[in-house]
């Protein structure tokens, strides 16, 4: 490991684009370029630790020491790239999205919005940094805190109600089970710290005491809701109450991901394959992910809102990552670690479009999109593009996703859950083609006039369709994350 103070400036400006943000308030156009710089060096920041993570290296830096083995440490491996990477970089197609959404609709409190959404950020980019528990735990609240005020945004009675919902999901579980899960750990192994060099053996000494250990587990699980697995979903869908955006934010970058990214960091950084495998937790944290993909699946077919059919695609979606972890194979680890910047760059691409569709058109209900594809043709063909990922259909991002993990549940012998990821195949393509076929190929609606209808503003058009371009990208060409996890995990 080697020890690197520059690992604080990508924190630092993270953290300054939210004052900017407000200093710059009185000139909007100012104030929504300061997101836009603070998004692109950051991004540009963490990219320029990519050849040296290929090369094998890992980053860290100690902040501060609050007690003996508890500290604020940074670090920089693998596994933070390929969350550090994607949450900056669409940060930026979130603030051009932002622009076109918030202006268009003319909604109340932008500057507010624009600060949380980058406190957001930072709590994100510190999750991804994050090299022990207490770090972790540290931003993944920041995160929790300041999404709040964002799925509040409309401060009518069911934006109060969702936000509720929400604080209460996250916060509880974080102080019920993350909390003493974190005190267990100290107590078990004396440190907090993450063991960022070898995903074979975590930090657990093999003299702790196996129950202990299992409980520990179980509550890191419960305590990280935000992975939104059944049945800690619910505060996810009850979210979408929040303007479009947000709902991206928190369906695609920031919030679900910092909860499977933390599941994915305590499992093989904390645990270790091995722990795992010696106290038989992997296999029973598959089937529970293996189910919540099933079941959530199912629960979308039956949504005809637009948004809340995403959000239960959501909920299913971030399971994977969760399974292919827990296989703890070396091709399901890679298919899981990989889906999070596939999915955070499909997802994106579909709540951009629904929320292009609700500014252009201002309706949610699936059934009232019939035709609406020939007036909107790149909004629904950017929607198809990353539905196909979502559905795992070559070449597109999703489908090297769903090979990798496949191959995991095989080289385990794990037929039901074979079974339940072919499944869920199915069920995606049930819940997504309709759409895209009711927008290009079927008649309108009776009370619906396609010719007063057009594209969404471009600032929100062109950040949906490159969005939707890379998902392919990613799938043609997945050998940069793919390099990336493997010299995190040395397979």
């Amino acid at each position: 490991m080697e020890n690197n103070a520059l690992l604080v400036v990508p924190l630092v400006i993270t953290g300054l684009a939210p004052v900017f943000i407000w200093l710059l308030r009185k000139n909007i156009n100012m104030r929504e370029g300061a997101s836009l710089v603070g998004g692109l060096l950051t991004f540009l920041l963490m990219l320029s630790f990519v050849p040296g993570v290929l090369a094998g290296k890992v980053y860290v830096y100690t902040l501060f020491t609050i007690l003996p083995g508890i500290t604020v440490k940074l670090c920089v491996d693998g596994l933070t790239l390929c969350f550090g990477l994607i949450s900056t970089f669409l940060w930026m197609f979130a603030t051009s999205y932002n622009i076109g959404y918030m202006r268009s609709l003319n909604e109340h409190a932008q500057t507010r919005y624009y600060v949380c959404f980058a406190i957001a950020i930072f709590g994100a980019v510190g999750v991804a940094m994050s090299g022990n528990v207490f770090t972790l735990y540290l931003f993944y609240e920041v995160i929790t805190v300041c999404t709040y005020p964002l799925v509040a945004h409309h401060q009518d009675e069911e934006a109060w109600e969702g936000s509720r919902k929400y604080i209460v999901y996250l916060m509880g579980t974080s102080k019920l089970f993350l909390l003493p899960a974190m005190v267990l750990t100290y107590v078990l192994c004396g440190t907090l710290d993450f063991n960022l060099t070898d995903v074979a053996h975590g930090i657990f000494p093999a003299t702790a005491d196996p129950t202990l250990v299992t409980i520990t587990y179980v509550l890191y699980i419960c305590g990280l809701a935000k992975a939104a697995i059944m049945p800690f979903h619910n505060w996810l869908p009850s979210a979408m109450v929040a303007p479009t955006p947000v709902s991206a934010l928190l369906h695609a970058v920031a919030v679900v991901k910092a909860g499977v990214f933390s599941v994915s960091r305590v499992i093989l950084s904390g645990f270790g394959l091995e722990t795992m495998a010696k106290l038989g937790l992997g296999l029973p944290t598959a089937y529970v992910a293996a189910f919540t993909i099933v079941v959530a699946s199912i629960i979308a077919l039956t949504k005809t809102d637009l948004k809340a059919r995403l959000a239960y695609s959501t909920v299913s979606q971030l399971s994977y990552i969760v399974l292919g972890v827990s296989l703890l194979d070396p091709s399901g680890v890679i298919g899981g670690v990989i889906h999070i910047p596939h999915h955070a760059f499909s997802k994106i691409t579909l709540f951009f479009a629904a929320g292009a569709i609700f500014v252009a058109t201002q309706l949610r209900d699936i059934d009232k999109m019939k035709g609406l594809g020939r007036k909107m043709p790149w909004t629904f063909g950017a929607f198809g593009l990353a539905s196909l990922s979502m559905i795992g259909v070559p070449p597109v991002c999703g489908f090297v996703t769903k090979w990798s993990l496949i191959n995991g549940a095989v080289n385990q012998s794990q037929i039901l859950l074979l079974v339940a990821l072919l499944a869920s195949t199915a069920l995606n393509a049930g819940y997504f083609v309709p759409i895209v076929y009711r927008g290009f190929f079927s008649r309108p609606a009776p009370d619906i006039a396609l010719d007063d209808y057009k594209e969404a503003p471009m600032s929100m058009v062109v950040p949906l369709f490159l969005t939707a371009v890379i998902s392919v990208l990613l799938g043609v060409y997945p050998d940069f994350f793919t390099g990336i996890i493997k010299a995190f995990t040395h397979f």
